[in-house]
């Protein structure tokens, strides 16, 4: 059978440096630092201090406040940006088919600070199980597609894909093949997170993950940078609407971009280190290739993983250079971590926006924070260092990595 093109027709985003799309892409676009000291509980006792926390966002100017009472914060931002995205998108969600419209979410915990406290209530109590009656829904992860589902009443299918950091890279793979496959017309899809909580904090803590320097936070988040000591934690939500060509054309759609393709890899090496070779990584790359029908020339920039760690930048790099070969040193080069943190689930939703965003303005967005050059980076690898880029970009891919060696790549085309 013939498969059906896939575009993107609506994108919404609530991160660190921006609140909604627009705000977003100025921020990357200015190099903007999202991290801070945390402010949503005392981290006197913490190792690592600060992270990249939303800014002057209330929910209560997006949903109402009985209403986000039920909710968990990741679920609460998984709303407000897929309402932004279907808004963003033109879609008359009266008059289309529902059954053909369906959510495809990722997140790589779910309601983490849900779960937190209502463990902390019942240790703290006399040991009756007096637990909220919301405290399941609010938690399980699967409940972020379910509050777009029901507030909209898209009947397609509808769940939650979990893979640690490469959730919503994931998501996104399966709803383009839901469309290209005929399943549906439309998938909102995209990811969120809301682990900047004490267990968060402590848990990526105690496995050494996380930066430290508590006197620098705006600076902390450095990938390729030789001083770099561990990702930045942040939170947030990224959405797109998924459309199939022939659908948006006869609807009258503004295309974004073009999804051509993705691939799906794992390293089968460790539970949180990569292959230092980065043999997964390779060959997510070959095969989103592939799955694209371009060659390793066709691609102008890639937005990678980038999360700031020793071992996992080398390791990407070594993989792009592996793929690309001669054509490595042409491809811009950056890692938008370095302004948002590392979103964990909703990483690939907030990155493959950045990457649209820079095929349809052609401007790459820059890698802040890099002072110092790592030796065992290759330095003929065109990296987009503390400044934007202008080019042309006409085919772009986004690289998402999980703990456990799950591995998402995504490639975009302009229209």
């Amino acid at each position: 059978m013939e498969l059906k093109r896939v575009v993107i027709t609506g994108m919404g985003a609530l991160t660190p440096i921006g609140n909604n799309l627009q705000e977003y892409w100025e921020a990357l676009k200015a190099g903007k630092s999202g991290c801070a000291d945390i402010t949503y509980f005392d981290t006197e006792h913490f190792k690592t201090k600060f992270a990249c926390e939303l800014k002057d966002f209330k929910v209560e100017d997006f949903i109402d406040r009985k209403e986000a009472r039920r909710m968990d914060r990741f679920a609460q931002y998984a709303l407000v940006a897929g309402d932004e995205a279907i808004a963003d998108s033109g879609l008359d969600t009266d008059s289309i088919d529902k059954n053909r419209v369906g959510v495809i979410w990722g997140a790589g915990i779910g309601g983490l600070e849900t779960f937190q406290e209502e463990v902390k209530a019942f240790a703290t109590g006399n040991g009756t199980p007096r637990f909220n009656p919301f405290f399941i829904p609010k938690m399980i992860a699967d409940i972020a597609p379910a509050h777009i589902s029901i507030k909209y009443g898209f009947m397609g299918p509808n769940y939650t894909t979990v893979s640690a950091c490469a959730s919503s890279a994931n998501a996104m793979l399966d709803a383009m093949n839901y469309i290209r496959l005929g399943h549906c017309d439309v998938i909102v899809t995209g990811g969120s997170e809301a682990a900047v909580t004490q267990a968060g904090m402590g848990g990526f803590n105690a496995m050494h993950a996380l930066s430290t320097r508590n006197e620098s936070p705006e600076t902390a988040s450095r990938p390729f940078d030789a001083t770099r000591d561990g990702f930045v934690l942040g939170e947030g939500a990224g959405a797109l609407v998924l459309e199939s060509y022939e659908y948006a054309k006869a609807r009258g759609a503004k295309i974004y971009a073009e999804v051509i393709g993705g691939g799906f890899s794992s390293d089968a090496y460790h539970i949180t280190a990569p292959d230092p070779e980065g043999k997964g990584v390779i060959a997510v790359m070959k095969n989103t290739l592939e799955n694209s029908g371009i060659k390793p020339e066709d691609v102008d920039h890639i937005n990678t993983h980038g999360t700031s760690t020793p071992l996992g930048d080398v390791a990407e790099l070594k993989a792009i250079k592996a793929v690309f070969g001669d054509h490595a040193p042409k491809i811009s080069i950056n890692s938008t971590k370095s302004m948002t943190g590392h979103l964990l689930g909703a990483a690939g939703a907030i990155e493959s926006i950045a990457s649209v965003m820079a095929i349809n303005h052609g401007i790459v967005p820059p890698t802040i924070n890099h002072t110092t050059v790592d030796e065992n980076i290759d330095p003929s690898l065109h990296l987009i260092l503390n400044q934007p880029e202008q080019r042309e970009v006409k085919v772009a891919l986004s690289n998402t990595f999980g703990f456990g060696g799950h591995n998402c790549c995504i490639a975009f085309r302009k229209i």
